[in-house]
């Protein structure tokens, strides 16, 4: 099994969901976060003069998946959130070891496959 994360744009969001559902991908878990990269924030305008945000706001994706499955949907999630400027987003996969159901107590694989 695999974890993706990725971090994306929020308003690429609903593309990311729809195009994961589309493939059958259903179960995932977003958080709202903040951070920066080679985007290194954004100079903004206003009455005292300009100031810098150095802390973008950004939705992380996380969904745990078989491993015939991450590929796939690491190139779903890139199509999805795919502008073509500075500040995309990025992908991390990672192992996992387990996974437990909480309601059922079932392990592994069967925790992150649909049927």
């Amino acid at each position: 099994m695999k974890k993706i994360e990725a971090i994306i744009r929020p308003e690429k969001l609903d593309a990311v969901k729809d195009a994961l559902s589309a493939k059958g991908m259903l179960g995932l878990t977003v958080t709202h976060v903040s951070g920066r990269g080679r985007q290194k924030g954004i100079a903004l305008q206003w009455r005292a003069g300009e100031y810098r945000v150095d802390f973008l706001p950004k939705v992380k994706i996380e969904l745990v998946l078989s491993d015939e499955e991450c590929q796939p949907a690491v190139e779903t999630i890139c199509r999805a959130a795919w502008t073509g400027r500075e500040g995309d987003g990025m992908i991390f996969v990672l192992p996992v070891e387990n996974a437990y159901r909480v309601r059922t107590s079932d392990n592994g694989e069967a925790c992150v496959t649909v049927k």
